[in-house]
């Protein structure tokens, strides 16, 4: 599956976009890709789904908030699926019936907000966490090394302020009118100006430490906020750490892939952990008591007598907290009856006089409940 798209990038705004920048954008990009514009174009109505989708996320506070912190992973469950849950064109409709309500008549397209300077791109990082780490949420602090603004010129890239004259081509606006002809009339679009690529103004004289550009390389400490339950793959984004912007531009956007250490005891399942517990034979057949290591610590649990090989125990919420939820998975425990690979004479003497007792013959009984087993560890995997 490819890569979702950034939600700010699909409605042509910046991250500090007002409700009503946003209520334009969407409706500017409704309008391009409309179905009825767009008859029979299966590409031009995924992308009508898509700024749906976009739209749907970023107008309400609460998804927008959780999408900025982390990402799609923040709001995969919450109106941010596949095109945000929309089965159709008439739930789109519907939905936003108060911007399609009035038809789609205004085609001349107002003033786009333009900022200075050309955005930073986003820069992509890799941390690896432990399950305990996973567990309790964490903060890490790493250096990053980046384009940073210029601290010479404060961003501009200009000598000094007498440095900069208003752009010739766009007269200072930062952006400039184009009339298409097209099967439905004429279509006017507003577009960054190329001389002064939205800014309004063009430097005269460059500074010396960026040569113009506003920035230079250099590096940052940057705090982490990692927050519990996330998983291998994931990623979250910090708005503005990621490469700073041109000529005063904002900064990318730094993308954070999350990876998972290998850990001794444990294997990861969703939510859950598995802890494969190996007790010897007379532990199993006469039971026991004995501590088995959890994320937060050691437990003691007790083996029943005649524990079986692949008897599976649950610890409820001794697993990892999921993301987007309330709760937490559980720890399972598959007991393994590990078996030497040397005994030595006393040891063999005393086997030799077990084996042939009665309670120690498989029977069908035993294979009955073998059978009960499986069934229960079905039930534990969700299979």
């Amino acid at each position: 599956m490819a890569e979702k798209r950034d939600y700010y990038d699909i409605l042509g705004v910046n991250k500090g976009a007002s409700k009503d920048e946003l209520k334009k954008s969407y409706r500017k990009v409704a309008l391009k890709y409309h179905p009825d514009r767009n008859p029979d174009d299966k590409g031009a109505e995924a992308k009508f789904k898509e700024a749906a989708e976009a739209y749907e996320v970023l107008s309400d506070d609460q998804k927008r908030a959780r999408y900025d912190q982390y990402g799609h992973a923040g709001v995969n469950n919450q109106g941010g699926g596949q095109y945000g849950g929309f089965g159709n064109m008439e739930d789109i409709f519907s939905q936003f019936s108060d911007i399609f309500g009035g038809g789609f008549g205004n085609r001349g397209g107002g003033r786009q907000q333009q900022t200075r300077g050309q955005r930073g791109s986003n820069l992509r990082i890799k941390v690896s966490l432990t399950l305990e780490e996973i567990n309790e949420g964490t903060t890490k602090k790493i250096k990053v090394k980046k384009y940073v603004g210029c601290k010479t010129c404060g961003g501009s890239g200009a000598k000094d302020k007498n440095a900069v004259k208003t752009c010739h081509t766009c007269n200072g606006s930062g952006y400039v009118r184009r009339v298409q002809q097209t099967f439905l009339g004429q279509m006017q679009t507003t577009a960054a100006c190329p001389t002064c690529h939205g800014s309004g103004e063009v430097i005269t004289s460059k500074c010396s430490s960026c040569k113009g550009e506003g920035r230079v390389y250099g590096e940052e400490m940057i705090n982490l906020e990692i927050p519990a339950g996330v998983s291998e793959g994931m990623q979250l984004s910090m708005n503005g750490k990621g490469n700073a912007g041109m000529n005063g531009g904002g900064a990318g956007d730094l993308l954070i892939n999350i990876k998972e250490k290998e850990h001794k005891h444990f294997t990861r399942d969703g939510n859950n952990i598995l802890y494969e517990l190996d007790v010897n034979f007379a532990d199993a057949a006469l039971g026991t008591s004995l501590e088995v290591p959890t994320l937060t610590g050691k437990v003691k649990i007790t083996l029943p007598q005649g524990t079986p090989s692949g008897k599976i125990f649950r610890l409820r919420g001794k697993g990892l907290p999921s993301i987007q939820s309330y709760g937490k998975g559980d720890q399972l425990i598959h007991v393994n009856i590990w078996v030497p690979t040397s005994i030595n004479a006393e040891e063999r003497k005393a086997l030799e006089i077990i084996r042939k007792g009665k309670n120690f013959q498989p029977n069908d009984v035993d294979k009955r409940e073998r059978k009960g087993l499986f069934d229960k560890m079905r039930d534990f995997f969700g299979g």
